[in-house]
This record gives C-alpha cells, sequence and structure tokens, in this order.
C-alpha cells in the first residue's frame, strides 16, 4: 500500500474510497500488532494526508487525530516520528482546525516532553506549534508550557530544518505579544542572548527564508517595545541589510513585472497572491531608486491587462502614489510612470476621473516638454488617451495648458513617435461635431497650417494617413467644412492622395470627400458642385472599378450623393 500511494494522488483517493482509512486506524490502535506494523500504518496514513484537502478531511472524519496523539504515548522512537509526521502534515492542512491540538489539555506538555527525543521530533513538534499558534489564547498556552525554554536550545542545533521551524515558533510566539517578546529579550542560549542569536541568524550567507524569518523576531520584539528601535543590534544590523533587502525586492519586482508582461492569467494571479497589491503600491514610496523603478516597471507590466484597470488598480487606488511618483522622480523612473500612466488614462479605465481632478493634465503637458523624446511620447500619448470621447471641458483644458505653440511645435517634432501620437491627439481632440466647429473656430487657421505643411513634407505614410484622418473629421464639422472648402491648396491635396498608390491614404483621402459632400448637410449641393469641377467624379468612377473592395464601395457610396 505505502509504494502504490507514494506520489500517487489517485491511488490515494481510491484507497480512502475503499475503506482504507478505519482499517489502518484500527491496526494503528491494537495492542495486539507489532510496532513495526503500527508505524507501518502511521507511514500509510501520512502519505494519504499528503494527497489533497479532500484527503485530510476524509482523515479528520475519521478521527484520526486522537489515534495519533494516543500513539505518541508509545515507548518506540520510530513509532512516534511517524505519528508526528504525519500529524504535521494534517495540522499544516488549511482544512485542519487547530483547535483540535488544544482539545485535551495533557496534549501540549506531552510533546513539549517528546522535544528531546530527536531531531525529527524537534522538528515536527516546532512545525506543529508554528503553525496551530492562532491567536494571544495559543500563545498564552504554549508559553504556559515552557515553549520558550524548550525551543530556545533548538535555534543552535546542527539540523537547518530543525533550527528553521524552532524560529517560526518564535516569531508566532512573538507576534503582538509583549509577554513573550519581554521573555525572549533575557533567554540565554549557549551563553549568547536571543537577541544575539536572531541577529546573526539574518548574515548574508544564510538562507533568505532564515533572514526573513529572524528580522520578523526582531520587529515583534522592537514593536512590543522589548528591544529599543535605536538598540544597536537592530539599527545596524537592519541598515547594514536594508541594501541587500533593497536588491532582494528589486529583483522580485523585476521578477513579476517579466512574468506579467504577456500573460493575462500571470496577472490574474499576481494580483490575487495575499497583499501583493500593497507591497507592489508600498514599493512606489521606498527610499531605493532602483525598488522605485522596479515597483513602476511591475505595476506597468500589470496595468496592461483591461480586467485589473477595472478592478485591483481601482480598489488600492494605485493612480495616487503613481501621481506622487511623477510629481519628482529621475527620468529612468518617470518615463515607466508616465507610460503606466497611458494605460490608467484609457476610456474604460475608472481611475481616469481622479487622475483628470488631481491636475494630470498640466504635469503630462510639462512632459511633453522634456528633452527626453520618450517623454515627450508618453506625455502626448497619456493626452491622446485622455482625449478620447472626452467632454468638451476636458479638451478645452489640454488645448489651454499645452498652448498651440507646443502643439505645433510637437507636429514638427524630429521623433516620429511624437509626431503620430501629437496626430492622434489631435484627431480625439477632432471628434463630435459640436466640439470640432469649436476648437476650429478658435485654432483653424493653425491646424490647417501644420496639416498642410505634413501633407507636403517627407513623412511616412503612417504620418499621412493619419494627418488625412483628422482632415476627414474637419470634414465632418458644420461650419468647420468651411476651412476646407476654401482652402484650394488642401482640396488639390485630397486630390492627390485619392489617386495615391497607397490604398489606405486613398480611403483616408476619400472619407473627407464623403463628409464634405454628404447630401443631408446645409450647403452639400454647392460642396458637391466645387468638388465636380475639380475631376473629383470622375476619380470616383475610377475608384469604384477598383479592386480592393473597401475602396471600390467607399466610392460607390460617394458616387451615391451625387445622384440622390
Amino acid at each position: 500500500m505505502k509504494n502504490a500511494v507514494i506520489g500517487n494522488n489517485k491511488q490515494k483517493a481510491n484507497l480512502i474510497v475503499l475503506g482504507a482509512v478505519p482499517r489502518l486506524l484500527y491496526l494503528l490502535q491494537q495492542e495486539a500488532s507489532s510496532t513495526e506494523l503500527k508505524t507501518e500504518c502511521a507511514v500509510v496514513l501520512g502519505s494519504l494526508a499528503m494527497g489533497t484537502e479532500n484527503n485530510v478531511k476524509s482523515l479528520l472524519d475519521c478521527h484520526i487525530i486522537p489515534a495519533l496523539l494516543q500513539g505518541l504515548l508509545s515507548p518506540d522512537l520510530k513509532f512516534i516520528e511517524a505519528c508526528l509526521r504525519c500529524l504535521r502534515t494534517i495540522f499544516t492542512s488549511p482544512v485542519t482546525p487547530e483547535e483540535l491540538l488544544y482539545t485535551d489539555a495533557t496534549v501540549i506538555p506531552h510533546l513539549m516532553a517528546l522535544l528531546s527525543r530527536s531531531r525529527y521530533t524537534q522538528e515536527y513538534i516546532c512545525q506543529i506549534f508554528s503553525h496551530c499558534c492562532k491567536g494571544p489564547d495559543h500563545q498564552t498556552i504554549l508559553f504556559n508550557h515552557g515553549a520558550v525554554q524548550n525551543i530556545a536550545h533548538l535555534l543552535t542545533s546542527p539540523s537547518y530544518k530543525v533550527r528553521m521551524q524552532a524560529l517560526k515558533c518564535f516569531s508566532v510566539l512573538a507576534f503582538e505579544n509583549p509577554q513573550v517578546s519581554m521573555t525572549l529579550v533575557n533567554v540565554l542560549v549557549d551563553g549568547e542572548l536571543l537577541p544575539q542569536i536572531f541577529v546573526k541568524m539574518l548574515q548574508r550567507d544564510k538562507p533568505i527564508e532564515m533572514q526573513l524569518t529572524s528580522a520578523k523576531c526582531l520587529t515583534y520584539m522592537c514593536r512590543a517595545g522589548a528591544i529599543r528601535t535605536d538598540d544597536s543590534c537592530i539599527v545596524l544590523k537592519l541598515d547594514h541589510d536594508l541594501k541587500h533587502a533593497h536588491e532582494l525586492r528589486q529583483a522580485a519586482f523585476k521578477l513579476y513585472a517579466s512574468l506579467g508582461a504577456n500573460d493575462e492569467d500571470i496577472r490574474k494571479k499576481i494580483i490575487e497572491t495575499e497583499n501583493m497589491m500593497d507591497r507592489i503600491v508600498t514599493g512606489l514610496s521606498e527610499s531605493s531608486v532602483k525598488v522605485r523603478l522596479a515597483a513602476v516597471r511591475c505595476l506597468h507590466s500589470l496595468s496592461r491587462s483591461v480586467q485589473q484597470l477595472r478592478t485591483s488598480f481601482q480598489d488600492h487606488a494605485v493612480w495616487k502614489p503613481l501621481m506622487k511618483v511623477l510629481q519628482n522622480a529621475p527620468d529612468e523612473i518617470l518615463v515607466v510612470a508616465s507610460s503606466m500612466l497611458c494605460n490608467l488614462l484609457l476610456e474604460f479605465s475608472p481611475s481616469k476621473e481622479p487622475i483628470l481632478e488631481s491636475g494630470a493634465v498640466e504635469l503630462l503637458c510639462g512632459l511633453t516638454q522634456s528633452e527626453n523624446p520618450a517623454l515627450r511620447v508618453n506625455g502626448i500619448w497619456a493626452l491622446m488617451n485622455m482625449a478620447f470621447q472626452a467632454e468638451q471641458k476636458i479638451k478645452a483644458d489640454i488645448l489651454r495648458s499645452l498652448s498651440t505653440e507646443q502643439l505645433f511645435r510637437l507636429l514638427s517634432d524630429s521623433d516620429m513617435n511624437v509626431l503620430m501620437k501629437t496626430l492622434g491627439l489631435l484627431r480625439n481632440l477632432l471628434s463630435t461635431r459640436p466640439h470640432i466647429d469649436k476648437i476650429m473656430s478658435t485654432h483653424g487657421k493653425q491646424i490647417m497650417q501644420a496639416v498642410t505643411l505634413i501633407l507636403e513634407g517627407e513623412h511616412s505614410m503612417e504620418v499621412k494617413e493619419q494627418t488625412l484622418c483628422i482632415l476627414a473629421n474637419i470634414a465632418d464639422g458644420t461650419t468647420a467644412k468651411e476651412l476646407i472648402m476654401t482652402n484650394d491648396d488642401i482640396l488639390q491635396k485630397i486630390k492627390y492622395y485619392m489617386g495615391h498608390s497607397h490604398v489606405k491614404l486613398q480611403l483616408a483621402a476619400m472619407f473627407c470627400i464623403s463628409n464634405l459632400i454628404w447630401n443631408e448637410e446645409e450647403g452639400s449641393q454647392e460642396r458637391q458642385d466645387k468638388l465636380r469641377d475639380m475631376g473629383i467624379v470622375d476619380i470616383l468612377h475610377k475608384l469604384s472599378q477598383s479592386t480592393d473592395s473597401n475602396l471600390c464601395d467607399k466610392a460607390k457610396t460617394a458616387l451615391q450623393q451625387y445622384l440622390a
């Protein structure tokens, strides 16, 4: 049975269903059973407990704990160790109520007595204590039965596992407990005070788990007032290890950032890890620049998730510390933080509103003036997201804060990304008719000038397509379209791009024409006549024969406006 169930959850479940547990417990408790048989039974039960939580529930239902505790009264050490190993596995399962350890008042003193028997009894009993010590009542019971004195000398055990479990015991005993903390300060182990031993366990050559747990013990003792916060053992040690701790945190944040970069399921797992978001958010205000940068990178990676932007990022009000970071940080942090802000300003993000209210517009407009192209891109990108489907007031705020001078400076930026995002911003500002007409009535002349310059310049197809899309938006305005109709230079450019070799540019130019000739709008007849005289209708006939179905359909739709 033992060999069949080791590492095989299916076999474990099968044996439990077949009723093996009551039989094994019967043999375990029979006086007639040999010690070897009892030990084998305890080993098999321990293996079954290593399976799923349902396995543990089945074992608990069969009253395994009283049977195993009874087994601890045996004189045979191997049998005791097997019972303890099984008890350890059961008590460390989340489905086991801790109270079961404290039901019989004779159990704790007996476990204390067994601590001296072997390194295995020490390891398993300390592990049981550290898992079953939940709250002041349990701390008091263990303390009153001499836990501190009985466990202290285990901190110098030759076995790492024993040292580690003993250390965990002290961390749960001292947690928010002044009585235990005050006692720990004066305990001597091999002529050395306990706090000194904890400090030694903080050293860099010790495993991380040991360093963290001993730091916990010292922290709890500090909080309880047992060690002064300016005590040299705390200050010097923590100062010395602060750099190391920073390196560890930085590495952890970087790892999470990489893990969450392209996988939604992993992002979800990271965010659902207990206290994870709080830890990352706390990382934003770390003294170490490297840790702050890694924490921002981590959040940036997680902010790629639409689901998380709507939920966790809102629950933890991530935007608040982020805005603080953006106020005063080195460029390397600003680049990542502003990139993350772009995500928080997407139209479905609930953080968009509070970010706007906290003065983001001025901050972002400031970034667009940076000498660093990455910051200029992020500043303008965030403004572009902010302007998407925004109300008139927000658009007016952006234009006022940015200033037309700066907007046109960005439209002639040498960085292609800055130019593309600025065109994206302009396109988002010039959407919905009342907004288009309002903006064009105040900034029309400069915008038309900038559009002309870009269409005449040596720019990529993407840049020219965006620019023609802006013209199409202007052509959709009620009064704004007149700025195109009275500008023969622009009309000739639209005509030129209708016959361009690139379909995307032809389509964008076609949008402009469709918006200008649309029948149901005032003045459409005059506009249609003017464009016919320019030869636009001939081009439409030609395009209606295009092999590109999209272009063909758009041309036919436009021609119908002439026939209506």
